[in-house]
């Protein structure tokens, strides 16, 4: 399934136009307070980091968006486009397996998203596939340990 705008899903990740941004929050906003800096990042940041997470082992949005904050200077990275960023690089990874990727050519995702995840319900793919990789890596369900190093 491609996206809006004839763009694939990798065509997303890889877009050359999209930079990260840091910065200042001016009012309070989700878990963030006011005068913090806030780092939007872009679909390829997160792809990057998903791919330093090792076979078998998992890292949940917080650990994530903490790790990605403290890399670019900012107190904090916005959840909001974390959340839609991760879709993209999960859609883009299935995509990539559909056109006959290898598995470990593409953005372990499941090692982020958690089997109850309710990005699991936009998935073009269903949950199903989420479930099954992170059986196989022995990653176990909805308690992802502290990524310790990427």
């Amino acid at each position: 399934m491609k996206p809006g705008k004839g763009k694939t899903w990798t065509d997303k990740v890889n877009d050359p136009t999209k930079e990260p941004i840091v910065k200042k929050l001016e009012k309070d906003f989700t878990d963030m307070p006011a005068g913090g800096k806030m780092l939007i990042a872009t679909p390829k940041i997160i792809d990057d980091y998903i791919r330093h997470i090792p076979k078998g082992k998992s890292a949940n949005l917080t650990v994530l968006r903490k790790d990605l904050a403290a890399e670019y200077g900012a107190d904090y990275t916005c959840p909001v486009t974390t959340g839609i960023f991760l879709r993209i690089v999960s859609e883009a990874a299935y995509e990539q397996l559909q056109k006959g990727a290898s598995i470990n050519r593409v953005a372990p995702f499941w090692r982020v998203v958690e089997e109850k995840s309710s990005l699991n319900k936009k998935f073009s793919f269903g949950s199903d596939f989420v479930v099954q990789q992170r059986k196989k890596e022995g990653i176990a369900a909805d308690n992802p340990k502290k990524k310790s190093s990427r």
